[in-house]
């Protein structure tokens, strides 16, 4: 059989990302979404939160749905934006009593057009004081982001693996990585931070290609680099979504199975959203509703 359909659900652990909606429809299709992936016995779920704190209301009401009406651990994305130490603290103590218990600790994008980040006055400098707050606050676990092509304002990447490790040092209990496209990219990253001294996991984020223009939108973002293979592999089918959908999934599939071929065992999802994407990939991984394993 060829290894790329040897099942290795068993040996494979998920989670998926999604964004707060912001109108009603937005947040009927958010949940079927969370139905839709539920199945798959996700080890958690998180959900962001706006760069400018803007969707903080509806992170909170997001998660804390999740956290009670489903099974599913949910996280909660926090950053140290539009808020000063107090405010924060006041809001996990919030999560923390809607039965939250794990979250997601970013500095946070600045507002668009605001140029650099800048702490609020009297708010967390940066992720690591965020941890260490909210380590104070309750027993969270938290995750915190990782960038296997260095984070865009760090000076390099000796300085983007010190700040990551200050981060687990503060109490961080796992990494999520930014998204990327060839899996040395992640390997070469996991052996730096291992020889850096940090022990702790680092989850690879998986984001499936099913818009060019707009995955091209976030890499320039977030200093992650297109293959050149990408857009041979994508061309002409920009007016032939089905198509997309199928190419797309094989990738993330393929880039997840070389992966787990060099020994990572967890994937994180950035959704968007969308069930289907993420529910075919982890179908070609292995990975089937709970109810249906051993039927």
């Amino acid at each position: 059989m060829n290894d790329f359909f040897v099942d290795i659900a068993d040996d494979v652990g998920v989670s998926f990302e999604f964004f707060p909606p912001k109108t009603e429809k937005m947040e009927h299709g958010l949940w079927e979404t969370v139905q839709a992936l539920a199945p798959l016995g996700p080890r958690f779920v998180s959900v962001t939160y706006g760069a400018d704190g803007s969707t903080r209301d509806r992170t909170h009401a997001t998660v804390a749905r999740i956290a009670r009406e489903t099974a599913i651990p949910a996280a909660a994305h926090l950053t140290c934006v539009g808020a000063d130490k107090d405010e924060i603290c006041d809001i996990a103590r919030g999560y923390w009593a809607a039965g939250v218990r794990h979250i997601v600790a970013l500095r946070g994008d600045p507002p668009a057009g605001a140029g650099r980040f800048t702490p609020h006055p009297g708010g967390f400098e940066n992720a690591a004081a965020l941890v260490r707050g909210l380590k104070g606050v309750a027993p969270f676990e938290i995750s915190v982001a990782a960038y296997p092509e260095c984070h865009p304002e760090s000076v390099s990447p000796v300085a983007d693996l010190d700040n990551l490790k200050a981060k687990i040092d503060a109490g961080a209990d796992r990494a999520i990585s930014q998204f990327f496209f060839e899996p040395e990219t992640f390997l070469r990253f996991r052996d730096r931070a291992a020889a850096a001294g940090i022990g702790v996991e680092i989850v690879p984020g998986i984001l499936p290609v099913s818009n060019v223009a707009q995955v091209k939108k976030f890499a320039a973002m977030c200093g992650a680099e297109i293959p050149p293979w990408m857009d041979r592999v994508t061309e002409g089918l920009d007016d032939n979504p089905e198509t997309r959908q199928l190419v797309a999934a094989t990738m993330a599939a393929g880039l997840c199975r070389k992966l787990h071929g060099d020994g990572v065992r967890n994937f994180h999802f950035y959704t968007l959203n969308r069930a289907a994407l993420s529910a075919a990939i982890c179908h070609m991984l292995g990975k089937r509703p709970v109810a249906l394993r051993g039927a």
